[in-house]
């Protein structure tokens, strides 16, 4: 994703005050698509654990709260408190990741085998310590002739995508627009309007923590109303 900031238009129902959908490039769906990614800790870090919904929050901070000397040896709680996003030059999305969030994976094996690990120190099957490093190379798919495409990411840029307010994600067409239309049941035209909004790192989070408590995501993140808005900590 180029830079740390997309853009999308939206088609809000003024009448309604609700966001029908956005027209938005691959920017916003590559990053729709990176949250299936995110590891559970990492959720619930950007979210804050008081903020969840169940339990997930109560483990978090149980993690937190347990003493280093119950660890394994080779363990330590960031391992699972703060798990590292192997870095891709294909599909990665840094929207809702620091530098620190993100990385290389390094790996370690044996003298004696070609086992091989992401925990220093593991003992091999062979039974020697696993602490050689070894060097991780980032895979990306070459373009093949014209068919082949080097922009990254999951979709192709080549067309315009349509993201309802529950994050259904489908090919922009104006067939599909004006069968949306009647869906909703949308009786005055004129009350449709188009609206450009920036998403940053703080619009990404709302968006996560929508997902995980609403149906109307874009209409909870960029319209604010009363009904479905949600709370900031």
């Amino acid at each position: 994703m180029a830079g740390s900031t997309v853009s999308l238009k939206l088609l809000i129902d003024t009448k309604d005050n609700r966001v029908l959908f956005a027209e938005t490039g691959k920017d916003f769906v590559d990053f729709l698509f990176n949250i299936l990614r995110l590891p559970v800790s990492t959720v619930i870090s950007l979210l804050t654990k008081n903020s969840m919904i169940g339990c997930l929050g109560n483990l978090y901070e149980s993690v937190e709260n347990l003493g280093e000397t119950y660890m394994q040896p080779n363990q330590n709680k960031d391992y699972v408190l703060k798990p590292k996003v192997f870095a891709n030059s294909a599909n990665q999305s840094t929207l809702l990741l620091s530098n620190d969030d993100s990385t290389t994976p390094k790996m370690y094996r044996c003298q004696y085998s070609r086992h091989f690990t992401d925990i220093r120190g593991t003992t091999c099957p062979c039974s020697y310590q696993m602490v050689t490093d070894v060097q991780y190379v980032v895979g990306k798919v070459a373009a093949q002739g014209s068919s082949g495409s080097s922009e990254g990411g999951f979709v192709k840029g080549v067309v315009t995508y349509m993201v309802m307010d529950d994050l259904t994600v489908t090919p922009m067409s104006t067939i599909s627009s004006m069968t949306l239309l009647n869906k909703f049941n949308v009786k005055d035209v004129g009350a449709l309007q188009e609206k450009v909004v920036n998403l940053g790192m703080p619009e990404g989070v709302k968006i996560l923590k929508a997902s995980l408590q609403c149906n109307t995501v874009l209409t909870s993140v960029f319209l604010q109303n009363e009904k479905s808005e949600i709370n900031e900590d």
